[in-house]
């Protein structure tokens, strides 16, 4: 019976909603306007090709009463989920790039460090604001230039933006400081005397040219032309040890202790420019 009574309905609206626009009961679409006068003649429209004549009442109502009521319940359903699909703006949503690791960064376990947080519905570190305390530029007594503000913040920014972009804890840009020791031993290292630019470099036990002792403290090293405070950042980073000391990719603990001291020179004795730099940096304790 409700089956029944459910199809009578829609009988009744398709005939309500149809007949009207079917012979003389409505108005023509392209009529002319009852106030038209009775001699102007009649324009009727041009199509490209032959209109399709509309399917008759008795027709459509018999489609209706052929189809169940879940067919016509399911029509219902996919026309509401059409219209809560946001289809004007679904093309200017913004795709997310996708994240491409180097070598160094695949190395260092960040794919799976991302898993790991991501898992339990974390996200990675964010990038922190601050700056470094600065440094002296201090000049040797052979005329070597020492660490600047600049070589420091440099080296600060790119060192975090490292440790960030693999998921790793940043380090307050405050921890992130300059080393009069690891200087002096670089100041050491450029005083030689000899015009090979490896003479003296290298870590404690390295001798110099003109026998005069080491001094100063060790550290992670890198150098050559056109390096500044980013590039070493970046080349520690891409070389497995020094990563795996200045960076400690696996170390899980808190970081609020932890300082980075770093250390550079420009030129060297005897005829070595001001872009021919070494420096030095280490993780410790503040």
């Amino acid at each position: 019976m409700k089956r029944s009574a459910f199809l009578v309905a829609v009988f009744t609206a398709v005939l309500t909603l149809v007949l009207p626009f079917v012979g003389g009961s409505g108005p023509s679409l392209f009529g002319n306007p009852a106030s038209a006068s009775a001699g102007q003649q009649t324009l009727l429209p041009i199509f490209a090709s032959a209109p399709q004549a509309d399917p008759a009442p008795a027709a459509v109502a018999v489609q209706l009463l052929n189809r169940s009521e879940a067919a016509i319940s399911a029509d219902a359903a996919a026309r509401a989920a059409q219209l809560n699909v946001d289809t004007e703006h679904l093309a200017q949503k913004p795709v997310p790039k996708p994240v491409i690791l180097s070598a160094a960064d695949k190395a260092s376990g960040t794919a799976a460090r991302r898993a790991a947080v991501e898992a339990t519905g974390g996200s990675c570190p964010s990038a922190i604001g601050g700056s470094t305390s600065g440094a002296p530029s201090r000049v040797s007594s052979g005329g070597v230039h020492g660490t600047t503000s600049a070589d420091l913040a440099s080296f600060a920014a790119t060192y975090n933006a490292i440790r960030v972009a693999n998921c790793l804890k940043p380090i307050a840009m405050s921890h992130i400081r300059y080393d009069p020791c690891m200087e002096t031993r670089l100041f050491w290292m450029a005083e030689d005397p000899s015009t090979d630019p490896s003479s003296a470099w290298g870590h404690m036990g390295s001798k110099r040219s003109d026998g005069v002792p080491s001094v100063g403290c060790d550290g992670n090293l890198a150098g050559g032309y056109g390096n500044s405070g980013a590039t070493v950042a970046t080349k520690w980073w891409n070389s497995p040890p020094h990563r795996a000391s200045l960076y400690r990719p696996s170390y899980g603990g808190s970081v609020s202790g932890v300082c980075i001291y770093f250390a550079m020179t420009h030129g060297g004795v005897p005829n070595e420019p001001y872009s021919f730099t070494r420096a030095a940096a280490k993780w410790g304790n503040c």
